[in-house]
């Protein structure tokens, strides 16, 4: 990569210079008419901006300047518009000294006047991953931001070799020192080998220690006192399980094929991880192979392994408390009971399970269903990978949204869109006033009423339902006043004349769904499963009766039981009101032929 870019930083200049000995040679032509230097002694008069064979800035004769481009009767140097100085190519990085202001304005440069040194374009040492390049500050953050790393730009590097050595300071080795008790070899980085400390190799060193790139310790041509083993090491840092030699070098990824009696030419150089056993397979607990994937759900750890005490321990979990199996990294959501569309139970809460190393660990999202778990399954490219998230409970501004569209929109609000209902408190939608103005007793009924559309969290928060709490404030958005007229005929039987549909098709029970769907309301489930009533309160002619057990037996998610208008005369399903635990409802009788029946939820 390092050769490459100094080929282009020189692949540029040289377009550059290209283009100024075109001029020089423009001029040389000029003035050639085959006469001899003794015949014919140059008079150069003018500065030419321009000359009529396309050379820029150039000191000749008047006759020999294109007429559409300036000219002087002086030296070139002495002009504005053919000064010379540094132009500045910000783009590429690249600065060109003595170069005329017309030239540099050509290519689109930046002209700076003088040659005094630039500070973008001093040179140094860019060093990008293990390439470098002696270049400017400009041409290192040009090159650092096409490879999408961060500018290391050494100015301490005076000259191009210093700069070359760098990019191979991180290579790996055999460093060699020659002691009196033999050849003692550490496998190390060509900058540690040259910089390191020898003391504790033991014995006197005679010399200082000598790189080999890529070769192990164990080689048998460096003629060191490593030799190979059977034994093996894990590294921090690295997933793999090595093999070390007689002096504790590493040497390659442990195979049990490849002992030295085995193959003799895998303890001279490094193997690349992709060459070595197993490459495409995390080798979990195998005896054999040590050439482990964390991301495959396996590192190097404690184990009986054919050679050493150490192989691929298995990072992924098994039988977790949903029953399933996960990969090591997997994240997945867990739930108190049914979530979502406003089911989720009283006093529950969400959870985020992730299996890390082997071990099951849950994270609880915030209480009060603040937080709502996530998850999503990356496709088949990543393996099927579930990745799971606690996130903020969008559930405030639900009631207020008036279209299906706005409502379901899951990029700012986490709510269910719910038809048949509306909220006469959402009296500036259309829709809704519309509704209003058709109710000719639209001034007696309240809250939740039937008819348009009503957009409802979709996981109810929970409330604080102690001392001061909002349980009393939430759950009465849920309320719902309904106003039945009957009138009595001839034979004093009564008939209902106006609102009917209320005591038909579970109307109570689609209410109390949209009680629930507030929050922690109405006749529910807690997270235990146990059924709850006290969010309701029904009265009679101003008495408290009793739950019955119809409504959780009706209540059943979307479905819900018909209950025709005989069934209700006949007394065979009683009406019934749902409110808030501090509201009252009301059942009355007016003196006249008509019949008020009031219910609230």
């Amino acid at each position: 990569m390092g050769n490459n870019w100094r080929k282009s930083k020189m692949r540029k200049l040289i377009a550059f210079v290209f283009v100024f000995m075109v001029v020089v040679s423009g001029l040389v032509i000029a003035q050639d008419n085959g006469a001899t230097d003794e015949q014919v002694a140059p008079s150069f008069n003018v500065c030419c901006e321009k000359t009529v064979s396309g050379a820029w800035c150039q000191n000749t004769n008047q006759d020999q300047c294109d007429e559409g481009f300036r000219s002087s009767p002086t030296s070139c140097a002495a002009t504005s518009f053919c000064e010379a100085g540094v132009c500045i190519d910000s783009e590429e990085g690249i600065c060109a000294k003595n170069t005329p202001k017309k030239v540099c304005e050509l290519t689109t440069g930046t002209w700076v006047e003088g040659d005094e040194e630039i500070p973008q374009c001093s040179l140094g040492c860019c060093l990008i991953g293990d390439q470098s390049s002696f270049v400017t500050l400009t041409r290192c953050k040009r090159l650092s931001n096409i490879y999408g790393l961060e500018t290391n730009f050494r100015t301490d590097v005076t000259d191009e070799a210093q700069c070359v050595l760098l990019a191979f300071a991180t290579d790996k080795g055999a460093c060699v020192f020659e002691t009196d008790g033999g050849r003692e070899c550490r496998f190390t980085t060509r900058q540690e080998c040259s910089g390191s400390e020898s003391s504790d190799l033991g014995g006197n060193v005679t010399g200082q220690g000598e790189f080999f790139r890529d070769y192990l310790c164990s080689a048998d041509e460096l003629a060191t006192n490593c030799g190979p083993t059977r034994e093996t090491t894990c590294v921090d840092g690295k997933d793999e399980v090595y093999f070390v030699d007689s002096c504790g070098n590493l040497a390659n990824i442990y195979d049990a094929n490849r002992i030295y009696s085995n193959d003799p030419g895998y303890w001279q150089k490094v193997v690349p991880k992709g060459d070595s056993c197993n490459s495409e397979d995390p080798n979990i607990e195998s005896d054999s192979c040590g050439n482990c994937d964390y991301l495959g759900g396996s590192i190097c750890g404690e184990g009986r392994a054919r050679y050493g005490d150490n192989f691929c321990r298995d990072l992924n979990c098994y039988d977790v408390q949903n029953g399933e199996d996960y990969r090591n990294g997997e994240s997945w959501c867990e739930y108190m009971g049914e979530q979502g569309n406003g089911k989720d139970g009283v006093g529950s809460r969400q959870f985020r399970h992730v299996c890390i190393q082997g071990e099951e660990v849950i994270e609880p999202c915030a209480d009060f269903r603040n937080e709502v778990c996530i998850e999503q399954k990356h496709g088949p490219e990543f393996g099927d990978f579930i990745e799971a998230a606690c996130r903020v409970n969008r559930w405030t501004e639900c009631i207020d949204q008036f279209t299906e569209e706005d409502c379901l929109n899951e990029d700012k609000r986490d709510c269910f869109w719910v038809q048949g209902l509306h909220y006469d408190g959402s009296a500036s939608n259309t829709e809704v006033q519309n509704l209003a103005d058709q109710e000719d007793e639209a001034s007696k009924n309240r809250g939740v009423l039937e008819g348009g559309h009503i957009c409802l969290p979709a996981n109810p928060p929970g409330l604080e339902f102690w001392d001061n709490g909002n349980a009393k404030e939430v759950c009465s958005f849920g309320n719902s006043k309904q106003v039945v007229e009957f009138k009595t005929d001839i034979f004093g039987k009564k008939k209902c004349k106006e609102n009917c549909e209320v005591l038909e098709t579970g109307w109570v029970d689609t209410m109390n769904k949209a009680c629930v769907s507030m929050g922690d309301c109405g006749a529910h489930v807690n997270f235990l499963g146990v059924k709850t009533d006290g969010g309701i309160v029904w009265k009679q002619d101003g008495k408290r009766k009793s739950i019955q057990t119809g409504l959780f037996e009706n209540f059943a998610g979307d479905e819900y039981v018909e209950v025709t208008s005989e069934e209700i005369e006949e007394g065979s399903y009683e009406e019934f009101e749902e409110v808030n635990e501090e509201d009252t409802t009301v059942f009355e009788e007016s003196d006249g032929g008509e019949d008020e029946k009031v219910f609230n939820q």
